[in-house]
C-alpha cells in the first residue's frame, strides 16, 4: 500500500486482512508514512492523512503523534481543514492534554467567525473536550450565543453551556436569564437544551402531553418522546428530596401515565420514565400505585426487553411498595414459564420477594413446581431462596419438612452445604415427627440414592432414628418394610462416597 493511498482504500485494505499480524503490519506502514507527511513543511494533504489517523484511532492503535496536527488544521481558514481538525481534537485531545490549550483561542475566534457552520464546530468540539480553565475563558462568548437568533448555533451554545456549567458550577447563574429565555423556543432542537439548564418544565411537559406540541415531531403518535423523556429525567433529579417540587409535578406525571398510550414502544419509553420519576420523587401514594399497574402492563407485552427491565424495576420497589406489587403476583409467576433465560431468571427473584407468611402455601407450590422444570444454571438460586423462604414463613414444622424434602428429591446436588446440617437440626427438633420423616426419607432413599444431600440426611435419620422405621408405626405416612434377616446390635459404618463418617445404626431383630 502506497503511502498516497486514499481513506476509503487504507479501510479497504485493512478490513481484508485476514490476521491480526497481517493488520498490524498494514497500520503501521501506514502510520510510518503518515508521521513521514506530517514532518513536510509543505503538506497539502493535511487533513486528508489526520482523517487516516483517526480512522487508525478509532481501531485502537496509538495515534496520539497527530494532536499538534489538529492544532494546525484548527487554525486553518479552509472549512474542510477545520473540520477534520475539530473533529481529531474531540478524539485525540482532552483536558488533560498540554496541547488542548493551544486550540483555546482558535475556538475563540471562530466562535465569532461569520459562518454558522465554523461557528458550529467550535461549540461541539468546547462541549466535547472543553476543560474547567476553557470553560472559564469562553463562557461569555457562550451566554452570546445563547442570545443569539439562529437556532441552529442557539442548540449548540445550549449543549455547550450544559457542559460548562458541569465544569464550573459557579458559572451557572451566567447562563439563568438566557435559560428562560430558551424555554419559550419552538425549535425542539433548542429545547432538548435548553432542559438541562433550567427547572421550568411542567408548563412544556403538560404542553406536549395534552395539545400534541409539533406535529412533526410525533412519533407513532407520541408527541416527540425523546423530549418528553429528557424533560422527566431532569424532573426526576428536580425532585428527589424535595417536598414541594414533587408536590408541583404529582398533578403533570399522573396526567402523563393516564394519557400516554403504552401500545407502542415510544410511548412504554415514555412511561417507563414516568414510572422512574414517580419512585424517586416524594410522589403521592396513589400515584406509586399507578406506577406499580404501569409496570404490571409492561409484564404482558410481548417484548421480551420491556417485560425484562419492568421485573428489573419491579424488583426496586418490591420492599417499600410489597402490597401494590403483589397485585400483580399472578403475572409475575406466569413469567417463570418465559423462554427467555434472562427473563426467567428476574422472575424468579422476584417471586422469591413476593413470599410472605399470606401465600406461603400457594407461592411454594408454583416455586416447586418451577424447581422441577427450571434450567441447570437456575437450580441453585432457586433451591436457595425456597429454603429461605420456607424458613422465615413455615407454617407448620412438617410443612417445613416437607417442603426441604421436595427440593433435595428433585435439586438435592444443586443445595448449598450447610443444607444438610440445618435439615437435621429441624428433624431433631421436631420430636413428634422422627417416625414420619425416617419412613419419608427412607422411601425416598430407596427410589432414588443419586442425590447427595438427600442422601446425608437419610443415612443420619435411619442411623438416629433406626427403630421407629422398623417398627412401621407411622401414621401419617404409609408405612414400609426394611428387610435386615441378621442380627446387628451397633454398627459403625463409614460412607467415604457421600462424605459422612461414623454413622450409627440401630438395628432390631
Amino acid at each position: 500500500m502506497s503511502p498516497s493511498v486514499r481513506l476509503q482504500e487504507m479501510i479497504r485494505v485493512i478490513r481484508s486482512a485476514r490476521t491480526q499480524c497481517e493488520e498490524r503490519g498494514v497500520i503501521q506502514r501506514e502510520c510510518a508514512a503518515i508521521r513521514a507527511q506530517f514532518r513536510q513543511a509543505d503538506n497539502v494533504g493535511r487533513s486528508h492523512n489526520l482523517a487516516k489517523l483517526l480512522y487508525v484511532h478509532m481501531l485502537g492503535y496509538p495515534a496520539h503523534f497527530g494532536q499538534m496536527e489538529c492544532v494546525r488544521l484548527i487554525a486553518s481558514p479552509r472549512y474542510s481543514e477545520k473540520r477534520v481538525g475539530y473533529l481529531g481534537a474531540m478524539m485525540l485531545l482532552d483536558e488533560k492534554q498540554d496541547a488542548s490549550l493551544l486550540i483555546t483561542n482558535s475556538i475563540k475566534n471562530d466562535l465569532s467567525h461569520s459562518n454558522q457552520y465554523v461557528q458550529s464546530l467550535a461549540l461541539c468540539t468546547l462541549a466535547c473536550m472543553g476543560s474547567a480553565e476553557m470553560c472559564r475563558d469562553l463562557a461569555p462568548e457562550i451566554d452570546r450565543l445563547l442570545r443569539t437568533s439562529n437556532s441552529y448555533i442557539k442548540k449548540k451554545a445550549a449543549l455547550c453551556a450544559v457542559h460548562i456549567v458541569r465544569k464550573v458550577p459557579e458559572l451557572g447563574e451566567l447562563f439563568t436569564t438566557a435559560a428562560h429565555s430558551l424555554l419559550s423556543e419552538k425549535n425542539h432542537g433548542v429545547l432538548h437544551g435548553a432542559v438541562l439548564l433550567a427547572p421550568w418544565l411542567v408548563h412544556i411537559m403538560k404542553g406536549l402531553v395534552m395539545s400534541g406540541y409539533s406535529p412533526e415531531h410525533n412519533v407513532a403518535g407520541i408527541s416527540d418522546p425523546f423530549l418528553q423523556v429528557r424533560i422527566l429525567r431532569l424532573l426526576r433529579i428536580l425532585g428527589r428530596n424535595n417536598d414541594t417540587a414533587s408536590d408541583a409535578m404529582n398533578d403533570l406525571l399522573a396526567q402523563v401515565a393516564t394519557n400516554t398510550d403504552s401500545s407502542k414502544t415510544a410511548g412504554s419509553a415514555v412511561l417507563y420514565e414516568t414510572v422512574l420519576t414517580i419512585m424517586d420523587i416524594k410522589s403521592e401514594s396513589g400515584l406509586r400505585v399507578l406506577a406499580v399497574n404501569i409496570l404490571g402492563r409492561f409484564l404482558l407485552n410481548n417484548d421480551r426487553n420491556i417485560r425484562y427491565i419492568s421485573m428489573m424495576s419491579l424488583q426496586k420497589i418490591v420492599q417499600t411498595d410489597h402490597n401494590a406489587v403483589q397485585r400483580h403476583r399472578g403475572t409475575i409467576v406466569d413469567c417463570l414459564k418465559d423462554p427467555d433465560a434472562s427473563v426467567k431468571r428476574r422472575a424468579l427473584e422476584l417471586s422469591l420477594a413476593l413470599v410472605s407468611a399470606v401465600n406461603i402455601r400457594s407461592m411454594m407450590k408454583e416455586l416447586l413446581l418451577f424447581l422441577s422444570s427450571c434450567p441447570p444454571e437456575l437450580r441453585a438460586q432457586a433451591a436457595s431462596g425456597i429454603f429461605s423462604a420456607a424458613e422465615r414463613y413455615a407454617p407448620s414444622q412438617r410443612w417445613h419438612i416437607d417442603t426441604i424434602l421436595h427440593v433435595l428429591t428433585t435439586a438435592g446436588a444443586d443445595v448449598r452445604d450447610e443444607t444438610v446440617p440445618n435439615l437435621i437440626q429441624l428433624i431433631t427438633t421436631a420430636n413428634e415427627l422422627h417416625s414420619y420423616t425416617v419412613h419419608k426419607l427412607y422411601r425416598a432413599l430407596v427410589a432414588d440414592i443419586s442425590q447427595q444431600s438427600l442422601v446425608q440426611v437419610a443415612c443420619w435419620c435411619v442411623g438416629e432414628y433406626g427403630d421407629l422405621l422398623l417398627r412401621a408405626e407411622c401414621d401419617d405416612t404409609e408405612p414400609v418394610q426394611v428387610f435386615r434377616p441378621w442380627k446387628v446390635r451397633s454398627c459403625t459404618c463409614i460412607l467415604f462416597r457421600y462424605g459422612l463418617t461414623f454413622l450409627r445404626v440401630c438395628v432390631i431383630r
